[in-house]
Formats: structure tokens, C-alpha cells, sequence
């Protein structure tokens, strides 16, 4: 008996230790509508951010981002086309930021297959193709 209650005391300890641990929520993780990007336009995270947009985004954005991806015929409503400045000027990082961590519409969630830098990186990212 008296084990017992040693083991549920200690029990009780340790899921209290863990419970009460502040949470791992980062900045770069939730985004609200008016919050800066994290993630600075370094040479270094355009560059991550380019390989990670040719591999999960390009097949329907296109590759230069002009929405005319091998994929985008498939869907009723048409990819924007990130080569025209206007595309995205409605729209702040933070919003950018969650729909492709969620996806909207024909578009798949990126969600927890990248890290949140990473994704705060591709908004960088696409800001840059209307610059060109």
C-alpha cells in the first residue's frame, strides 16, 4: 500500500511538471493578421525558401509564380499570378503565412510539413517574384 501511494504521488508530480511547462507556441508558429514577419530576406532564406517553393508550390504556381503550373489547369479556380505586383498587395505576411500553413480552396495545407520559419521564408519568397 504505501508503494502505491508513492507511485501515484509521484505520478501526480510529474504530470503536474509537465502540465504546468509554459508553452512551446512561438511567434513564428501562430501568425495574427498585423504581425511582422519574423523571418528576415537574407540571401540564405530566399534560397532555402526558392528549393522548398520549386518542390511543394511550383507544380501548380508555376515556376516563375505566374499561376501556370503543370497542375493548374486542374482546378475551377486559378492559382494568383505572383508576377504581377497587385496579386498580393491585399494581403499582409500574416495572412500569407496561414494559408499555406492551412490552404485555401484547391490548395493543400503545408501544415506541420514545414518548420514555421520556413514558411514565414516562403512569403518572403513570393514577395520577391513581383519584383522581377
Amino acid at each position: 500500500m504505501k508503494y502505491r501511494l508513492l507511485l501515484l504521488c509521484l505520478l501526480f508530480v510529474v504530470a503536474f511538471a509537465i502540465l504546468s511547462q509554459p508553452s512551446q507556441v512561438t511567434a513564428a508558429q501562430s501568425a495574427t493578421a498585423d504581425q511582422d514577419n519574423p523571418v528576415k530576406p537574407t540571401p540564405e532564406s530566399l534560397a532555402k525558401a526558392k528549393k522548398l517553393y520549386g518542390y511543394d508550390c511550383a507544380m501548380c504556381h508555376g515556376e516563375t509564380g505566374d499561376g501556370k503550373g503543370d497542375l493548374a489547369s486542374d482546378f475551377k479556380t486559378k492559382p494568383r499570378d505572383y508576377t504581377d505586383p497587385a496579386s498580393l498587395k491585399e494581403f499582409t505576411d500574416a495572412q500569407l503565412f496561414t494559408i499555406i500553413k492551412d490552404g485555401k480552396g484547391d490548395m493543400p495545407p503545408e501544415g506541420k510539413r514545414a518548420k514555421p520559419d520556413d514558411l514565414w521564408g516562403l512569403v518572403n519568397y513570393i514577395r520577391t517574384l513581383s519584383k522581377k
